[in-house]
């Protein structure tokens, strides 16, 4: 892909891509019309314009918290055109947790779906601002967006990422993943987050091809939208629902090129199933929201269930111990990562920001992980997910993988909680199915798991707490258990 002076626009960066077919379709909207390039090109100019018009300047943030729409993709485009930065929220956001995202964000605007409904009125009005033609040049550094973290181990931090940020990971991913101009992608992703947003439009508008552009994930719709496409991106609850679906295989899938991944684990239960279903074994990768991607499974090459696989081009990972030394091959330690998908740090919390990152420029994650000798990366948890029982370490997913293989459980998480001798105590939380005997549990532990890594209780459930991408909240598990043995 041609090199990108300094100075470029991400905007800029996106319509060349496009421009020789800007009359095909760019967003297939659900039960509405299909947008082309050339109209997301001509929206975003108008709407670029009414954001000027209403004050906001290079640099302010412009914060957004609507429902999934093509009105709301052409905001985000215009903030990139006239170098505003973008913040979407969650629209299941609080009032209470959005007047934290506001007093710490300070932006110049505030978008919801009523104020959105408002800009496109003027922006389509006779007497609307003129469309803003031209693209603000941004220098590489500059923030083009900011996202808060989840807020798992304490109040959300805006994550500031920069124009270079967003193109490497955009370019890099469409390369990587053989994307081209035929490809049609099923998008059923929110667009208030990395995956929906950055991660599959970028590389849809890079290589100009078509998004079937659904407003939420429904397994009938989506299973509908999947015939005549190549490429679909999910989480794995995507997945565990259309294997719900009793009938669902390999002929609903004949088109399909392509199935990725990410934003939480992929079961090896759910990878295996998948490919016996359909055939295809889904590509799963690891990112972030301060880094946008990190690793991928290859397009072309061995996709191994339970791994996240290798670092993007130019993107480097190493695993270390405590004391922040390498470890060695297949040992378990934290992952650290530098490259130019990192992020700029957190906006206004510079100690935080410092404290996230070693002398030599590595971001250190928090994720625990293990890297084979072909430097492909396996994932064990989060650092603040690791038990210490009686005075040794247990990673909850290396028990989790063999609670997931016993008939009957459809998923599983591991946590620890305080006990009174140990210190923590492993608790299992099980999704399984009607009747499941709790006595398979030990059945299927023993002898492939050393006893003190065996739980001290499990409990069935309906289903385990999820954040908005669908990655379990061990907090919240964590908070239900914290009595358990007191």
């Amino acid at each position: 892909m041609a090199a990108v002076s300094v100075g470029e626009n991400l905007y800029t960066t996106l319509r060349n891509a496009w421009t020789s077919g800007t009359d095909s379709v760019f967003l297939d909207v659900q039960d509405g019309p299909a947008i082309t390039f050339a109209d997301i090109d001509r929206s975003s100019a108008r709407l670029a314009g009414v954001l000027r018009e209403s004050g906001v300047a290079v640099g302010d943030r412009v914060v957004v918290q609507v429902p999934k729409s093509a009105s709301a993709v052409g905001l985000y485009l215009a903030c990139l055109r006239i170098g505003a930065v973008y913040v979407p929220l969650n629209e299941a956001y609080t009032e209470a947790e959005v007047a934290y995202f506001l007093d710490d964000a300070q932006p110049k605007l505030t978008v919801d779906a009523q104020v959105l409904g408002a800009l496109v009125a003027r922006a389509d009005s006779a007497d609307s601002a003129d469309p803003l033609t031209n693209v603000e040049p941004r220098a590489d550094d500059d923030v083009a967006a900011m996202l808060y973290t989840s807020g798992t181990t304490g109040k959300p931090k805006g994550a500031m990422l920069t124009t270079a940020n967003l193109r490497s990971n955009a370019q890099s991913l469409t390369d990587i993943w053989g994307f081209r101009n035929d490809d049609v992608l099923v998008h059923a992703l929110p667009i208030f987050h990395v995956h929906g947003l950055f991660i599959a439009l970028h590389c849809a508008m890079l290589s100009a091809c078509e998004v079937r552009f659904l407003p939420r994930f429904d397994a009938d719709a989506v299973r509908s939208a999947l015939h005549g496409a190549t490429v679909m991106m999910g989480v794995p609850t995507f997945y565990s629902r259309l294997l719900a679906l009793e009938d669902f295989g390999a002929a609903d899938c004949a088109s399909m090129r392509l199935f990725i991944s990410g934003s939480a684990p992929l079961t090896e239960t759910a990878h295996r199933a998948f490919e016996h279903r359909t055939g295809h074994r889904i590509l799963e990768r690891y990112g972030m929201t301060e880094t946008g991607m990190i690793t991928s499974n290859p397009l072309h090459g061995e996709r191994i269930a339970g791994t996240v696989g290798f670092p993007l081009p130019d993107v480097h990972i190493r695993v270390v111990d405590d004391a922040g030394m390498p470890c060695h091959v297949g040992a378990v330690g934290v992952v650290e990562v530098r490259g130019p998908n990192v992020f700029a740090g957190y906006r206004g919390m510079p100690d935080k920001t410092s404290a996230s990152f070693r002398d030599d420029g590595y971001f250190i994650t928090g994720d625990l992980g293990s890297v084979d000798v072909d430097g492909r990366l396996t994932l064990s948890g989060r650092g603040t997910d690791l038990i210490i029982s009686g005075g040794l370490n247990i990673y909850p997913k290396e028990i989790e993988l063999l609670l997931d293989e016993i008939d009957g459980v459809v998923e599983s998480a591991v946590i620890g909680v305080p006990h009174p001798d140990l210190g923590d105590a492993v608790v299992a939380v099980l999704v399984a199915a009607e009747g499941f005997d709790l006595a398979a549990v030990s059945v299927a532990l023993d002898g492939r798991l050393a006893r003190f890594k065996h739980p001290k209780h499990v409990e069935v459930v309906r289903d385990l707490p999820r954040n908005a991408m669908g990655k379990v909240e061990k907090a919240a598990l964590r908070r239900q258990h914290e009595q358990r043995f007191s």
